[in-house]
């Protein structure tokens, strides 16, 4: 890039934060420095609203943070969702019938930005998350948004899963996954972390090419390929370390700051 970026939009999870789910003082740093020089920080991440504004506090971010694989816009400071596109629930119904032909077995749960519905075949908790899981019999039967339809099986990697599935679902949804074991993520047909981070560009005059963007998983490639320099961290899916341009350090050695502190120098 020829002149600093305008906006830093940085995946969280095996990205901006090390292994043990921490934020570096030379990561904070770096960010500071990039915005004080006029950048802004976006996170944009699989993570629900309640996660993301978590990380901010560590990060020293405040601002804007596409939350749910695109499925969310949120205001860090006032903890406000400010957009938000779900699943259409007959769509959302079409896709569990096509989940259960390719993988029998699998349990359904369901993000709508402010919780998670969990029905009894879908035993992921997340620890840190246990106060925001409501044990449903089935999440169809609650008039909750669907932010992000969650599938998941204990026999299969989330590679599997998505070969298997992704054909059965066709168009009826974005199918995806940010690297958790025998977990898919299922979004709105169209929704995806670039197009929402698009239209946030074009709302502020930002063309991509003023965009720098990190990521490492599968549902980050579309931000990488979208971004004027999008890099992948040296931890990254063997996918997204075949089409993403750059490269930068692994989550655990500053990936994201070493670009930052070359840019922002």
């Amino acid at each position: 890039m020829n002149t600093p970026p305008r906006i830093v939009a940085t995946d969280l999870d095996g990205t901006l934060l090390t292994s043990e789910g921490t934020v570096t003082a030379r990561t904070r740093q770096a960010l500071r420095a990039a915005r004080a020089a006029g950048a802004e920080i976006v996170f944009v991440t699989a993570r629900a609203p309640r996660g993301a504004r978590e990380i901010a506090a560590r990060a020293g971010v405040t601002g804007t943070a596409i939350c749910s694989n695109g499925a969310v816009v949120y205001d860090v400071e006032t903890d406000e969702i400010t957009a938000r596109s779900p699943l259409d629930p007959v769509a959302a119904r079409k896709v569990a019938e096509a989940l259960a032909q390719s993988l029998p077995g699998v349990g359904l749960a369901v993000e709508t930005g402010r919780g998670v519905l969990a029905e009894s075949a879908y035993t992921r908790r997340v620890e840190s998350d246990l106060a925001f899981y409501r044990e449903v019999e089935s999440v169809f039967d609650h008039d909750q948004p669907i932010v992000k339809l969650l599938a998941l099986s204990v026999a299969h990697t989330a590679d599997e899963m998505y070969a298997a599935v992704s054909p059965a679902v066709g168009d009826l949804a974005e199918v995806t996954h940010s690297g958790v074991d025998g977990v898919l993520e299922i979004s709105a047909a169209g929704v995806t972390k670039a197009g929402t981070l698009e239209r946030l560009c074009q709302d502020r005059g930002v063309e991509a090419g003023d965009v720098v963007a990190f990521g490492d998983m599968p549902n980050d490639l579309s931000v990488l390929l979208y971004a004027g320099a999008g890099y992948a961290m040296a931890n990254a899916h063997p996918m997204v370390l075949a089409a993403a341009e750059h490269r930068t350090l692994s989550n655990d050695e500053d990936g994201v700051a070493e670009v930052l502190e070359r840019l922002f120098a």
